[in-house]
């Protein structure tokens, strides 16, 4: 996610271009509920409903699609057991897991300047 160089087709490494392989993963991860969604799964496996109450204010929907992106793209295990009724948990992956320090830094960010936001600095 460097800039561009030489010969590269323009936007092809810059995270502002169209063509970054990075801007892609970045969206995800910015998604309003994806960064609350894995912090929510750090402590282990959890079933929808456990999310759902965690994730004040997200619908059924809205989770149900972030979980999809994330199992999509590898940052969540989706585990569907052959019980009655049905029992399905999520967790992290190990690719999942990597993704909790940098939100870990993020949250520490925001609690520290939360004030200035709010005081319009």
């Amino acid at each position: 996610m460097t800039g561009q160089t030489g010969n590269d087709a323009p936007g092809r490494h810059d995270i502002y271009g169209l063509l970054c392989p990075g801007r892609a993963v970045f969206e995800l991860l910015v998604n309003k509920w994806t960064g609350l969604a894995i912090t929510a799964l750090e402590e282990g496996p959890r079933r929808f409903g456990e999310l759902r109450r965690k994730l004040e204010g997200v619908s059924p929907k809205v989770l149900t699609q972030t979980l999809r992106r994330l199992e999509e793209n590898g940052l969540v295990r989706r585990t569907v057991y052959a019980e009655v009724p049905p029992r399905v948990e999520y967790e992290l992956t190990e690719l999942g897991r990597g993704a909790l320090d940098p939100l870990a830094h993020l949250r520490t960010w925001v609690r520290a300047n939360t004030g200035k936001f709010a005081a319009g600095e």
